[in-house]
């Protein structure tokens, strides 16, 4: 895990929000790591294709989650992860 993070800053879930708006994220190297807290059934949007929601949590603040949207590649391989998983 250290030779991973070399060079990386680590942003908690629950700061991603100020985060965003004090720095340019695009300019860093930086990683998070969430907790599936919930999942939504998957739906289909206007366009006939299925996509996922997941909240993620840093289980920190329990208050504070992210949304992530798996769509395409991304939602036919990880949809059925399990609530829980890192």
């Amino acid at each position: 895990m250290n030779r991973k993070m070399a060079n990386r800053k680590l942003i908690r879930l629950s700061q991603l929000k100020s985060k965003l708006a004090a720095e340019n994220l695009e300019e860093i190297d930086w990683v998070t790591f969430g907790v599936i807290v919930k999942k939504v059934t998957p739906q289909s949007a206007n366009n006939g294709r299925t996509f996922s929601i997941w909240r993620l949590n840093d289980l920190r603040d329990l208050n504070q989650c992210v949304s992530l949207f798996l769509f395409g590649e991304v939602h036919k391989e990880h949809w059925k992860t399990d609530q829980g998983t890192v």
